[in-house]
């Protein structure tokens, strides 16, 4: 909006000192997080007292943890502080005409009415359960759906690569979306297109490209036709894995918002080499005009996580609820998936995987030794992983902190992965 205003100013008054700035991206990106640590800071406290008067506390379960029940009655629902402090900076910073940003911002409002709506029935209407499950789920098929329709339909998602490397890997002129045009690197004259192609980044990989169009035992031609069947399946699957990972990480003070602001900042870094035509030719990845955008959306993230960290770190004055978790689950799912890199989820969001893992781990050994031995048995003291720590007599401050290490631990291998091949 700002970078719209600003354009239109110099159009109509000429040359505005320092207005040349709003062009770079890196300069949007650092007044993006000030913007959305400033929020933050302003409108959390406020927004606590709010949820105080309303009386929306969270109602713990006695799971017999150290230090529960001083968690009783603390404000929920803060999902909205990190609401306030995405959306506010980047409708100010970013081009609202791009349409990854347009994407992104339905992402979060649409995850963010499922949670808060989740939050509501827990805390309004004393129901525990929350919303159902199936209605989550199906609000996770919804986004998915619109991710994965709009990748596959709108002619501004495309890759652009040199004709010379589409014709080896059978790329013709009916997936070109544009003519071709002819551009300097490095003093060599390429000749480049826009392509329509269902193509990903493959980590550790010689080439680095992957199309799910070669999955399909079909020809060519009507592989691109039918991809759909692999690629919206696939979509709705990170989706939704991703998205309720990040939920079950929720657990103790800090974890999923620390966790999910290393994973921001990572994404922001994809998306400043996938969006910049010179950092993508040298590390030899898939070139996605308009991406760069996405790093005021990511700075925008990651300042809204520091931000909150400011009242949600132990003792968390506030939680962030469903309104957060599945907010910031489903944002990271679809931000890696428009730029291709949802490949590298195993391993950038290793630590919401691992947690997704002992929690499915513990249900399935659980119901197969009752089944078995008519007893059931557990392999760790208590799931999601984090509360299995907790059992074992550590601090959650200590579990917080070393789970915040190895997040960015796997964040450093998942950028390196541009690299290692």
């Amino acid at each position: 909006m700002l970078i719209n205003l600003i354009e239109w100013l110099q159009k109509e008054l000429g040359d505005i000192p320092g207005a040349g700035l709003f062009q770079y991206i890196t300069f949007r990106a650092g007044l993006a997080v000030i913007l959305s640590l400033v929020i933050s800071m302003l409108f959390g406290g406020r927004i606590i007292g709010v949820l105080r008067r309303l009386q929306v506390g969270e109602t713990v379960r006695d799971l017999g943890l150290e230090g529960q029940k001083q968690k009783e009655g603390t404000p929920t629902m803060g999902g909205i502080i990190i609401l306030m402090a995405i959306l506010i900076p980047c409708l100010l910073v970013a081009r609202l005409d791009n349409l990854y940003i347009i994407l992104m911002l339905v992402a979060t409002v649409w995850m963010a009415i499922i949670g808060f709506i989740d939050d509501y029935i827990k805390v309004f209407l004393k129901n525990k359960e929350g919303l159902s499950g199936r209605f989550k789920i199906l609000g996770q098929i919804g986004l998915g759906l619109i991710i994965a329709i709009t990748m596959l339909v709108s002619d501004e998602v495309v890759v652009r690569m040199n004709t010379e490397t589409a014709e080896q890997i059978g790329f013709g002129e009916q997936q070109m979306v544009h003519p071709p045009f002819y551009i300097d690197e490095a003093n060599t004259v390429v000749e480049k297109a826009d392509y329509k192609a269902s193509l990903t980044n493959v980590p550790f990989m010689k080439g680095n490209r992957f199309d799910y169009a070669w999955i399909l035992p079909v020809h060519k031609g009507d592989a691109e036709r039918w991809v759909w069947i692999i690629f919206v399946p696939l979509v709705i699957f990170v989706v939704s894995a991703v998205s309720n990972a990040a939920n079950l990480t929720d657990g103790i003070d800090g974890l999923a918002t620390g966790v999910s602001g290393i994973i921001a900042f990572t994404l922001g870094v994809f998306a400043y080499v996938s969006g910049n035509s010179i950092a993508a030719n040298y590390l030899n990845i898939l070139h996605l005009p308009g991406t760069g955008e996405l790093v005021i959306f990511a700075a925008c993230l990651v300042g809204a996580c520091i931000g909150f960290l400011w009242y949600n770190a132990f003792p968390a004055q506030v939680f962030m609820g469903d309104t957060g978790s599945l907010t910031l689950g489903g944002i990271i799912a679809a931000l890696a998936i428009v730029l291709r890199k949802e490949l590298l989820i195993p391993v950038l969001c290793g630590i919401f995987l691992v947690e997704n893992l002992s929690v499915m781990l513990q249900v399935a050994w659980f119901k197969y030794t009752k089944r078995k031995y008519g007893e059931g048995r557990r392999i760790f003291r208590m799931s999601p992983l984090h509360h299995h720590y907790q059992k074992l007599g550590m601090h959650e401050s200590k579990i917080v902190t070393r789970f915040w290490i190895v997040g960015i631990l796997l964040a450093v291998i998942t950028i390196i992965t541009l690299k290692i091949r």
